[in-house]
Formats: structure tokens, sequence, C-alpha cells
């Protein structure tokens, strides 16, 4: 939402009000996901299977269900509340504002209840990682911008993909942790798939293409300030240099969630504090 925001100030003035209802709308949905997701990862057995050693502040679920602190009961109507908060403002942007961002928003709620629940349950199926980058890369980015300025523009998508990359790379590294719950209970994510030596591996390899993407997107038009996003590769390394030596041991792995998590934030500040600089 910051890099669309940047963007589309860097194009014109922004409309803050309907600014803060974009994120308040997504913020909603973010609610929904989480609590419609812990129903099924309880279900599953997912949540129930980490392991006290493998437990980590940014994996393993957000744990309300298995340390009792909301019933099932309350679980499910923070869900239903939430997304239909969530929709609501979705519905008001598009019939007042932009009606373009409808298809978005389905794209959007789509994506965020699908993620774990059935029939789809992508998350359990190697497709959670594609849905993550897609969502929280073009679909939020993109669709700020939409809002803002009524259109979507090459660059929006070129920007946002790189960070759907990175946004992405920290749920791999996420997976980490609860790679044996995962696979005891079925949920064939990519690390599960992969085995955690090759999905270190992967992850290098998505921190490099994030990284030529960013090098290249000059050539293909945007300011070089843009560049500054890049700073990004040094949580990014030391997180790849985690992952590659202890991988396999979850108290190791903490660390690498942090740099993967700064890694993301810091390429969505410094692309978009760049692009502000050079309007």
């Amino acid at each position: 939402m910051f890099l669309g925001a940047c963007v589309a100030a860097r194009d014109g003035g922004l409309s803050w009000g309907w600014l803060a209802l974009t994120v308040l709308g997504i913020f909603f949905i973010e609610v929904a996901k989480n609590a419609s997701g812990e129903i099924v990862d309880f279900d599953s057995g997912t949540d129930r299977l980490v392991a006290p050693e493998d437990r980590s502040p940014f994996s393993g679920g957000k744990r309300v269900l298995i340390d009792k602190l909301l019933t099932r009961r309350q679980t499910i109507l923070i869900s239903a509340l939430s997304y239909l908060l969530g929709i609501a403002m979705g519905m008001f942007i598009a019939a007042y504002r932009e009606p373009q961002i409808l298809w978005l928003g389905v794209a959007g709620v789509g994506f965020a209840f699908f993620y774990h629940a059935p029939p789809l349950k992508l998350s359990y199926r190697g497709l959670g990682e594609i849905a993550v980058a897609l969502s929280y890369g073009p679909l939020i980015t993109a669709g700020t911008y939409l809002v803002q300025r009524g259109e979507v523009t090459l660059e929006v998508i070129l920007l946002s993909t790189l960070l759907g990359l990175l946004i992405a790379a920290f749920l791999w590294v996420n997976e980490f942790p609860d790679y044996q719950a995962d696979k005891a209970s079925g949920r064939r994510n990519l690390v599960v798939m992969l085995g955690r030596r090759k999905a270190a591996q992967a992850f290098v390899a998505i921190i490099a293409m994030a990284a030529l993407g960013l090098f290249l997107l000059p050539l293909l038009g945007l300011p070089l300030a843009v560049w500054l996003g890049g700073l990004f590769l040094i949580p990014a390394t030391m997180a790849s240099q985690i992952l590659i030596r202890h991988g396999e041991v979850a108290r190791r792995v903490i660390r690498a969630q942090v740099m993967a998590l700064l890694s993301f934030v810091i390429f969505a500040l410094g692309s978009g504090v760049g692009l502000l600089l050079a309007a």
C-alpha cells in the first residue's frame, strides 16, 4: 500500500480519505484471512503438530486456538465480520470512486479465503507462495494506485511484482520452522515439496531474481532513484546465509525471518521514497 501510494503521489495528489478507506478495507480482509486460516490449520492438525522447539514469532499460525486465546466460535465470528467489513468497503469504493476495483477485490478476497480453505486450499497444494506473491505484490499495490489514479500503469506492475517476490520470500522462510508439522499434516507447500536444503537454495534464487529485476528497472523507464530499494539486499543476504547454513534449526531461522521481513519493508520504503525524490 505504501509503494502504491508513493507512485500515485508522484503522479498526482493523494486523496487521503480514499486512501484511508483502502487501507481499512485491506486491513479487514487481512484479519479475516488470518482468522479463517486459523480454523482450517487447527482442524487439519498443522498448528497442533508444531513442536515447542519449532515455534517462532513469525510461523506456526497465530495460535489463538492452540493457546486458547479465543474460542472457535469467536474466531469464526471475527472472520465473518471482518470479511463483511472488508467487502463492504470495497463495494463502497467501487460504487463511489472506482468501479474497476471490484475485480481486484474479488480476486483478493478469493486468494485470502482459499489460501487455507477448501476446496482450493492453495497453501496445501504448493500454490500458496504464488498466491501471496500476487496478492501482496501486484494486487494490493495496483489496487491502491487504481483507487487514486483510476488506472494501473506498467511501472506499478513492475515494481509491485518485485515486491511480491520478496514478500513470498518472507513466507518461504516462515515455512522452514513448520516443515515437520506441515509434512505430517499433508500441507505440501513448496518448502515441504523441495526439502529444506533445496528450498534454501531456491530462496537465494528468489532474492537474486528480485535484485536483477530492480537493477533492470531504469532500462524500462523508471528513475535510477528506485535503486534505493536495493538496500534490501543487506538483510536478504543475511537471511540467505542463515538458511543455507542452519535451515533445519528453528531457533536459528528466527533471525532469517526477521531479515526477510526487513527485506521487503526496505524495498518498499526505498523504492517508494526514491520515486518521490525523483519526481
